[in-house]
């Protein structure tokens, strides 16, 4: 496990600190408070988007980052579309985008259905083309630092500037109004508007009582690896300026409701699981071994032939927005954007969320600026709220038909007569007839369809694998590929360890409360000493007890601890923890 040290601030003017985009302490006394138009927190594609639309309009902004660089404190599982219905685009608010902070441009889709080593492949190019105009494989150091470069540089034209190392740790309120934000390392910062964009984990949504970490059906987690291929074009038969997105379901994963992806990247791929975190805990899986189980699968020793490097091993929680995504996602002047309000989309074989979180930046600045220009600035939150809706956004989040098939489907009688139903001598003989007509192929490709998904086995785990066993091929050749074990993946990971003030406190340390968290944290597992949580069984006065510990140290920081187990969690102070070199 290694360490970096913080970055040198030895100057404390505020100014000098924008110049140079480190933090700085503001001072001043209550009534003497750092004041800007707008104070934006995160880096990520949701915070860049609505602080270069700030910029672009005049407004004085400043944006607040957590870690030691924009994106190191970042994971996606790798793809940002352009919708040709979005009004914003990622590449017409950051001209160069593409060439610049992208890996390759994704060209084709498939979609793999398995069942032991037998595989039924569907070319989905045409679903996830539907909408689009184009959707590029990323990594995100890369991308959020040159975002950050240019957001850097448009803000401080307005007064402001981008700090990183900069936890804000909650609400500045002032007569029970939110009217800034207080941070671990600078004074409290008013502003006129306050964009949350800190991710998944925001605390300032959790704070203004617009999210909550209580249900674990209304997240998913994905883990994932960064793998080295420098002849990825060679490997998959593709140009350079091509590239292959390849979607995974099936038995591959046992009963976990959820599936893998994999991603070429310009000389890396991106593989990893996405799976419904209620799933993860009711089987007791383990993500990182349902990792392996498709890293190890014959299908992908075909593309890695044996030769296998991980760059990195990562982990985040990821918001169904069908369930979660904010339909009013503010209050006072705080707006919430991207994973902070919920805004992911996952429909089936549809994951898109950084685009929807530019969007939202977008419209959320667009809003303010109308708002100011109205001489009423505070009503920004309302008017983008009203944005979402007209320009479709919420409407692709919290779909009607998804919730009209949830209410049928999603029901444990309906789910278990389907899943019978799917594995009946009927169920087969109906795959076979759609199969002759290229029905299936039709139904994987509707993107009507896919907005109907429902949460269940169905979808994920029993109708691919009656697909596979009724079409599907033997998988030719073998897999040689030997995964590094979790203590290795966890050892090469980079860490600046806060010491002496850890950013989870275990609440309850009794296996019925906190027990979930030791298969279910992607960095721990049973029997393994050197994860975050383990378990043990103890002796109390001669009974046995079976308690959890907690060591904070390898800690990943996606979250999934706080719905799993009963926890006081927050991020760890600004540049402390992780620092994710791929992300």
């Amino acid at each position: 496990m290694s360490d970096t040290g913080p970055q040198d601030k030895t100057e404390d003017a505020p100014a000098e600190a924008l110049d140079r985009g480190e933090a700085a302490d503001v001072g001043g006394s209550n009534d003497e408070y750092e004041h800007y138009e707008a104070v934006v927190v995160g880096c990520g594609p949701g915070g860049a988007a609505a602080a270069a639309t700030l910029a672009r309009n005049g407004v004085e902004t400043l944006v607040l980052e957590r870690g030691v660089d924009a994106g190191s404190k970042n994971v996606s599982g790798g793809l940002i579309y352009a919708e040709e219905s979005a009004p914003y685009t990622i590449d017409e608010l950051f001209p160069g985008f593409r060439e610049e902070a992208a890996e390759r441009p994704i060209t084709d889709y498939y979609l793999h259905n398995v069942a032991g080593d037998r595989v039924k492949t569907f070319d989905i190019t045409d679903l996830h083309e539907h909408d689009t105009e184009w959707a590029d494989a990323v990594l995100r150091r890369r991308m959020d630092s040159w975002l950050a470069d240019r957001v850097h540089e448009m803000t401080r034209e307005t007064g402001g500037g981008l700090l990183t190392e900069v936890r804000v740790n909650g609400l500045l309120r002032e007569e029970g109004e939110i009217v800034g934000v207080t941070c671990d390392e600078l004074d409290p910062i008013r502003a006129d508007l306050v964009v949350a964009a800190d991710g998944v984990n925001s605390e300032l949504a959790r704070d203004a009582g617009l999210m909550d970490w209580e249900e674990p059906e209304q997240w998913f987690q994905g883990v994932k690896a960064v793998v080295d291929l420098p002849d990825v074009n060679d490997r998959f038969d593709i140009a350079s300026g091509e590239g292959e997105a390849h979607l995974f379901s099936g038995d591959l994963f046992s009963d976990v409701r959820g599936g893998g992806f994999l991603y070429t990247n310009e000389d890396s791929l991106s593989i990893g699981t996405v799976f419904h975190l209620d799933s993860l805990v009711t089987e007791e899986a383990e993500p990182h071994e349902l990792l392996d189980a498709l890293l190890t699968h014959p299908l992908l020793g075909e593309w890695l032939d044996g030769e296998y490097h991980e760059r990195e091993y990562s982990a985040k929680l990821v918001p169904d927005s069908k369930k979660v995504a904010h339909r009013a996602p503010h209050r006072d002047r705080l707006v919430l954007v991207g994973d902070a309000g919920g805004q992911m989309q996952a429909q089936g074989p549809i994951i898109k969320g950084m685009n929807h979180a530019v969007t939202a930046g977008a419209l959320a600045a667009e809003a303010f600026v109308e708002a100011r220009s109205r001489g009423d600035p505070h009503a920004a939150g309302e008017r983008y709220t009203k944005r979402l809706t007209d320009e479709g956004v919420m409407a692709k989040l919290r779909p009607r038909r998804y919730e009209v098939a949830s209410a049928l489907g999603e029901n444990g009688p309906a789910s278990r007569l389907t899943d019978r139903l799917v594995e009946s001598a009927a169920g087969r003989l109906g795959i076979r007839a759609l199969s002759r007509a290229n029905g299936l192929e039709r139904l994987y490709s509707s993107p009507y369809l896919s907005m109907m998904v429902p949460d269940t086995a169905t979808p994920y785990v029993t109708l691919p694998t009656a697909i596979a066993e009724e079409l599907g091929e033997p998988v030719e050749g073998t897999n040689d590929v030997e995964p590094p074990s979790l203590a290795d993946r966890i050892g090469e990971l980079t860490y600046d360890t806060d010491v002496g003030n850890p950013h989870i406190e275990l609440l309850d340390e009794s296996y019925e409360a906190s027990g979930a968290a030791v298969t279910a944290c992607p960095v721990s597992a049973r029997d393994f000493g050197g994860g975050c949580y383990r378990d043990e069984v103890v002796q109390t006065n001669g009974d046995e007890e079976r308690l959890v510990s907690l060591d904070t140290q390898p800690c990943v920081e996606c979250g999934t601890c706080a719905i799993v187990a009963d926890t006081k969690w927050e991020h760890p102070r600004g540049g402390k923890g992780v620092e994710f070199r791929e992300g």
